[in-house]
């Protein structure tokens, strides 16, 4: 059975409502799957960090256990993600919520080692980027059209969401039980892979053993698709770019609440407010927007969120109360959520499909190095001027970098032509011989064996 390949064009037609995402039972597998591994992640955080700190009574080795969940993205994330290519992603997420479980059992351990324990917390999160990679990857298979993004902010929103809930928790646990948070993050592992196992179809990989090259060189071809063409590149830079300012002033909210001299509130309430308020805007803006504002009009407004995420935080620059620097970040999260999985979902329409997950791999590597990057440049700054002053011109540098990347963004003709080119080779796959599988969003038609994927992959790449 040959794979449709509908208009990629946006729909004119209202947005695709949560009923309609949630009907598709896969859909539910991987958003529960999600937000349980989601959760665990974080109440596993707190309560490392906690753990070794009172081992050691070590601030630094308790910062060192927090930013270690991160090195893999920095050392090989996109190298790791490109793993996820040549495996079905099914087996891919739930190997590593398996592996995830089991390393946590042995964190839990009493009186571990702090170098073991931070050992065994790099090796657990070597399994978050070939897991991240597949899984959106597997989403683009699992729904079409309107309902991919609107698929994509529920997920961001619940990432989110888990993060407030997952410290909260983690904090509370690890208070009575260090060990007790790390078993229950090891159980969220457990019943994640249980759930994608039972609620997710099987699917063979897009990339066969026949058209596998060197590691190296295929994690190369993921840098060189999402670089390399024009459209795909004017997402990164758009996307990086926001979370380039949204992030920083979630990185010195400590020093900012605790640098506060005429505040209302006790400096310990003032960083936990400005820390929840760019999540907490993040899910208001996935929500409302995929949800009031239809394909067309979502991706008008794109830019113009784009440009607005930094240009919300230049008031920064007056010195304002933990309150309103909160409300600010809040209005930066929801911007950012509004442009987010409109972006999303145009970078599936014009990415071939055996590069998904290497693809998504590259931009989520960005992600986080752009994040991290944006936190240690500020905080140094800060160690030199007031905060006020370095957040606001950091975001007004921002807007200037966002209107460029938004006046430079591809004409709809070039956008339409990376959209075409994809879908023809997309269209091109065979389907699953299990069962016709599902067209994915923008047309996309992924099946499983690729045999001419070597001439596609040579096309997509030059």
């Amino acid at each position: 059975m040959e794979a449709t390949v509908p208009d990629e064009r946006p729909s004119v037609e209202g947005p695709a409502t949560f009923r309609e995402v949630f009907d598709q039972r896969e859909f539910r597998a991987v958003f529960t799957a999600g937000a349980l591994s989601w959760v665990g992640d974080y109440v596993a955080k707190a309560a490392v960090t906690l753990l070794v700190y009172q081992q050691t009574s070590s601030v630094a080795l308790s910062a060192a256990a927090f930013a270690v969940s991160y090195l893999p993205w920095l050392l090989g994330g996109p190298l790791l993600a490109a793993l996820a290519e040549r495996y079905p992603y099914r087996r891919v997420m739930v190997a590593c919520d398996v592996i995830r479980m089991a390393l946590m059992l042995l964190i839990a351990i009493p009186n571990l080692p702090v170098p073991a324990v931070l050992v065994l917390i790099f090796a657990a999160t070597l399994a978050n980027p070939p897991s991240q990679a597949a899984k959106s990857a597997l989403m683009p298979q699992i729904l079409t059209g309107d309902r991919l993004v609107v698929g994509l902010s529920l997920n961001g929103s619940v990432g989110q969401a888990a993060q407030v809930v997952g410290y909260l928790l983690g904090a509370a646990v690890a208070a009575i039980d260090p060990a007790l948070a790390l078993l229950i993050n090891a159980l969220t592992f457990a019943v994640s892979a249980l759930i994608v196992r039972l609620g997710v179809r099987d699917r063979a990989p897009l990339m066969t053993t026949a058209h596998r090259s060197h590691l190296l060189r295929e994690t190369g071809q993921g840098f060189q698709i999402v670089f390399g063409t024009p459209v795909l590149r004017a997402i990164a830079v758009l996307v990086f770019s926001a979370m380039l300012f949204s992030i920083v002033p979630e990185g010195l909210a400590a020093a900012w609440a605790n640098q506060d001299a005429g505040g209302d509130l006790d400096a310990g309430v003032a960083q936990a407010v400005i820390m929840v308020a760019n999540p907490v805007g993040f899910i208001l803006g996935g929500l409302l927007v995929s949800r009031l504002f239809g394909p067309t009009r979502r991706l008008a407004l794109m830019r113009p969120l784009a440009v607005f995420a930094p240009l919300v935080l230049v008031p920064a620059l007056f010195d304002p109360s933990p309150l309103v620097v909160a409300l600010l970040a809040a209005l930066c999260g929801f911007a950012v959520a509004g442009m987010l999985p409109m972006a999303n979902g145009l970078f599936v329409q014009a990415l071939p499909a055996e590069f998904r997950a290497r693809a998504f791999g590259v931009m989520a590597t960005g992600v986080q190095v752009t994040q991290g990057l944006a936190v240690l440049v500020t905080g140094l700054l800060a160690e030199r001027f007031a905060i006020p002053m370095v957040v606001g011109w950091w975001s007004a540098a921002g807007v200037l970098l966002m209107m460029v990347a938004a006046l430079r963004w591809p004409d709809r003709q070039t956008v339409d032509g990376a959209i075409a080119t994809a879908s023809a080779a997309n269209a091109g796959a065979p389907t699953n011989p299990e069962g016709p599988d599902t067209p994915a969003a923008g047309g996309t038609a992924p099946g499983t064996g690729p045999q001419a994927a070597e001439g596609r992959r040579r096309h997509a790449v030059t």
